[in-house]
């Protein structure tokens, strides 16, 4: 659930691709379809989900400042909420913070990061990498004493080799073609994390695992298109949460989450913090929307992840969290509605097209010889006598 480090910029790039890469694609406007969809009002739970809130990747000042408010403890206590926090090192420093948080007796998520220059997520090359760090992670643990209610497993594309490949875009191409055939990668990348999740348990950790926008979209469609191009991994722990970012994704927003949400465990919504690149319009979710987002995401989900923490804390969102109304109703546009579908329908036929490629090149290299033949057929039918 991390989004940090020189790879940021791509990262949102990504992201953005991920929840509207279909956006690209022009499809029928709302006044061509048949019945438009009307505005959909989502009721809330009427009961505090489970919260959970990432934090720390942005260095170990940053983590000890946040954590030095003894108010933002306290809110966490009041909203019983989960804190995970991204093990970009493993300092004592890093261990006192969270040894201190055991105290408090606020439950911690260990979110396991890639500790090199490829960091912090891991990917599809990655995993021959992650059974070590795990070793080192829990070695770590031993020594500091540490307590951790799950290990968080977060297999997301090499943000920073696309960045450095962005500038050069021939490359850039032939790269993410040689990633989409090479299915063996892909097996290889399974049976690892696979074998890796099961020792992480074996060590009695429960694990959470996260899964992109695009993810539930290809498991309809039983196709890894997308996992083979970006290096994404389709493993799942105890608990698989799907990563949901409406800051990226303003055209549509909450309505995103009423359309790839239904089928999730658990939710993670974002994002809260960083300033907006110029003229991108990804800027952090303001309280309205985050709280719509929250509220349609504990619909259909007890387990809300929220991207960040830090975020919470500079806006001022964990006291109004703290009095929120679970059980209030948000309306979603019919605008909202209608874009969401539509695109989500587009970027599932293409898809589809695009992992069937062959097979549509085939028939329509049949369609094509079945058609000419039959002009020919025709031709020599209707060809006059001499």
């Amino acid at each position: 659930m991390q989004s940090s480090g020189p790879a940021c910029s791509w990262h949102r790039t990504v992201s953005s691709l991920a929840l509207l890469i279909c956006f690209c694609i022009p499809v029928a406007p709302p006044s061509a379809l048949a019945s438009p969809p009307a505005a959909i009002s989502v009721q809330g739970p009427g009961v505090e989900p489970q919260l959970g809130f990432a934090c720390c990747d942005q260095g170990i000042a940053q983590m000890k400042a946040l954590f030095a408010d003894p108010s933002t403890v306290a809110a966490l206590l009041k909203l019983h909420a989960q804190v995970a926090v991204a093990i970009a090192d493993f300092s004592p420093e890093r261990g006192q913070v969270v040894r201190m948080l055991n105290q408090q007796q606020i439950p911690v998520i260990a979110g396991l990061t890639l500790q090199t220059k490829d960091g912090p997520h891991f990917d599809a090359d990655d995993a021959n990498e992650a059974p070590a760090q795990f070793a080192a992670f829990e070695k770590w643990t031993q020594q500091n004493g540490l307590r951790w209610i799950a290990v968080g497993l977060d297999i997301e594309p090499n943000y920073g080799e696309l960045g450095a490949l962005r500038s050069h875009p021939g490359r850039l191409i032939t790269t993410l073609l040689r990633n989409s055939l090479d299915s063996k990668r892909m097996e290889r990348a399974q049976e690892v994390y696979s074998a890796l999740i099961q020792q992480i348990q074996a060590h009695g950790y429960l694990v959470e695992t996260y899964t992109l926008p695009y993810g539930p979209v290809e498991r309809d469609l039983h196709t890894t298109l997308l996992d083979r191009l970006l290096g994404t991994v389709d493993v799942q722990g105890n608990e698989n949460d799907l990563m949901i970012y409406t800051s990226y994704a303003r055209p549509v927003g909450s309505a995103i989450i009423l359309d790839l949400g239904p089928d999730a465990q658990g939710i993670v919504v974002g994002v809260t913090d960083g300033p907006p690149p110029a003229g991108s319009g990804f800027g952090p979710l303001d309280w309205d929307e985050f709280s719509s987002d929250l509220l349609v995401a504990s619909h259909f989900a007890h387990h809300i992840g929220v991207y960040n923490l830090e975020g919470c804390v500079s806006q001022g969102f964990l006291p109004r969290l703290e009095t929120m109304n679970w059980g209030a109703a948000v309306v979603i546009p019919a605008a909202s509605v209608s874009r969401a579908d539509r695109h989500v329908m587009a970027f599932g036929m293409v898809l589809w097209i695009a992992s069937h490629l062959p097979y549509v090149a085939a028939a329509a290299l049949l369609l094509m010889i079945l058609l000419v033949w039959r002009w020919r057929v025709r031709r020599r039918r209707f060809k006059p006598a001499v």
